[in-house]
């Protein structure tokens, strides 16, 4: 599989992963909008982990840059 995804990419969704764990966690934001914003972080996780964002095929979106290939 092609990686996709640069290294501040990656960064921004690890941070934004964090940031819905800590206020799903903190009960800041519960309910509905808490489980989707906690199961957006999962997804977030692993595509930073994996380098690979599905949804940037189809608008032939690459993230990173020459240097990180």
């Amino acid at each position: 599989m092609k990686t996709n995804m640069g290294k501040w990419d990656k960064i921004i969704r690890i941070v934004l992963a964090v940031l819905f764990a800590v206020l799903y966690f903190t009960h800041l934001v519960e309910g509905t909008v808490g489980i989707i914003l906690l199961v957006l972080g999962i997804i977030f996780i692993l595509t930073s982990l994996v380098g690979f964002c599905p949804l940037y095929l189809p608008f032939n979106i690459n993230t990173k840059k020459d240097s990180e290939k």
